[in-house]
């Protein structure tokens, strides 16, 4: 990208961001991914601002989840959070923002497409919150959030559905009074795959789902999801 492309994007993403650096360092380095730090001698990545941001953002969303929803519960509240706070989200709103098409990524990580990585681009959505922070405090960040998650942080909303796992294992008492087992079917072993772990979900002895993921956890619930989805077909 040359100098003035990349210049113009960052007029364009601080538009977006509804937020103009006063530090422009900082949002270089929110776009810089480890990768391309390693590869090119650059001291600084978007670790730190990674780590920053996902704190930052945690506590935003919750003051804001608990000023918005005074009837919802502490579970509820909780729910809330993680469904706008995961990787799979962030992602998206990474997405939304352009931002796989503008970060700098060594050349290993261009070759796997790793501007397309749900796990690269919600770290850079998380990286952008910290460098926000730095530059301007939790202000500019809470408007952001406002913006990008306008529906969940309106007064009056419902609360959020229960995690797929619990609905699943809900039903499986319900229906055959025993829990759902999860079993691991495979581990590619790469690190930061996105579809390293393929795990299968069983009710009653029956296989209902299967699930991939990055990590575990994502992989048993996606195969939650699919499980859900055959239960309510009938169970075929």
């Amino acid at each position: 990208m040359t100098e003035k492309a990349e210049e113009a994007f960052h007029t364009e993403l601080e538009a977006a961001l509804g937020h103009h650096f006063k530090d422009a360092t900082l949002l270089r380095r929110a776009l810089t991914h480890p990768s391309f730090a390693n590869e090119t001698g650059l001291r600084d990545s978007n670790e730190r601002l990674e780590f920053l941001g996902d704190a930052v953002l945690g506590l935003v969303v919750a003051h804001l989840l608990y000023e918005a929803h005074p009837e919802w519960s502490e579970g509820e509240l909780t729910r809330a959070r993680h469904a706008l706070v995961n990787m799979r989200a962030l992602a998206g709103l990474a997405r939304e923002l352009c931002l796989g098409k503008h970060v700098r990524l060594g050349r290993s990580e261009q070759r796997t497409g790793g501007a397309e990585k749900d796990s690269i681009l919600s770290d850079l959505f998380e990286a952008l919150v910290g460098a926000i922070y730095l530059d301007a405090g939790a202000e500019p960040v809470g408007a952001l959030v406002r913006a990008r998650f306008g529906a969940a942080l309106t007064a009056g909303s419902p609360p959020p559905a229960r995690d797929p796992k619990t609905q699943l294992q809900e039903w499986a008492q319900a229906h055959f009074h025993c829990v759902p087992i999860y079993h691991d079917v495979a581990d590619s072993g790469v690190e930061n795959d996105e579809g390293r772990f393929v795990v299968e979900v069983r009710v009653a002895e029956r296989a209902l789902g299967e699930g991939v993921g990055r990590t575990k956890r994502q992989a048993e619930r996606e195969a939650a999801v699919a499980a859900l989805g055959h239960a309510g077909r009938g169970l075929g």
